[in-house]
């Protein structure tokens, strides 16, 4: 199946060190070659950037790890298709806009039989289960809500009631962001980690690759790293349970 990164702060920052590590399982040390995405929020705008090519070869990924962009918020996924073609259009992240803001989802899982009528605006380009399962979200959220932003807690709720719904169908891992928040649901794997001072050096289990980041860092400075098996082999990570949906805001669990 596929694998997820997420990344929530308190302050704009950069994701290379995680994306170096978590893009070479895309073809290189794990076998999720079938296409890729990123996606980071800047203000009400999201940077997208998704290829059907392996992370490990795609000159798009390479800019990526090259090209630090900063970020509050992002979600990146590398892909193993277990529905749909290997095509541009199933690739992850997903974006739709609602209640004037864009939302970002991926998905990690397989979903059989899972065929909810979508009879609101959200229709899937591509043949992904995921995407037919983040269209019935958004479709759920606004005949919920309707027109207007509803409060967190509201949000969180009605997440957690859906969650379940759809996991019957399946494994379900997933993130989700408006760019305010990241919600984060486990059905088999998933892990965060949370980095904050006093920083420490941390070194990538995929790459042979450190960082130090009491260097690169302020004391004021916290960042969330959420991903379907850990990324470091010298950091404490924490382990999702199983239908547990955890939401964090700047850097921490809400």
């Amino acid at each position: 199946m596929c694998q997820l990164l997420g990344m929530n702060c308190n302050t704009p920052t950069d994701i290379v060190f995680s994306f170096t590590g978590f893009a070479t399982r895309g073809g290189l040390t794990d076998h999720h070659s079938d296409g890729w995405g990123i996606a980071f929020f800047e203000g009400s705008g999201v940077r997208h950037f998704v290829d059907y090519q392996a992370a490990v070869t795609s000159p798009v990924a390479d800019l990526i790890r090259r090209c630090p962009i900063k970020s509050q918020h992002v979600i990146a996924h590398i892909r193993k298709a277990t529905q749909g073609r290997v095509t541009l259009a199933n690739c992850h992240p997903f974006v739709r806009e609602l209640w004037g803001r864009y939302w970002v989802f991926a998905h990690n899982g397989d979903l059989k039989n899972f065929n909810p009528t979508l009879d609101g605006p959200y229709r899937p380009v591509g043949t992904t289960d995921s995407e037919h399962a983040f269209c019935y979200l958004l479709q759920e959220l606004q005949r919920t809500f309707g027109s207007a932003l509803p409060p967190l807690a509201d949000l969180r709720a009605e997440l957690a009631r859906l969650m379940p719904l759809i996991a019957a169908h399946g494994a379900f891992n997933m993130l989700l962001s408006d760019g305010s928040a990241l919600f984060a649901h486990c059905s088999t794997n998933l892990y965060y980690v949370i980095r904050q001072h006093p920083f420490t050096t941390a070194k990538l289990s995929d790459e042979d690759l450190s960082v130090d980041f009491a260097e690169v860092t302020t004391t004021n400075d916290r960042v969330a790293v959420i991903v379907t098996q850990p990324l470091t082999t010298n950091e404490t990570w924490t382990a999702f349970q199983s239908g547990e949906l955890i939401t964090f805001i700047d850097g921490e669990v809400a």
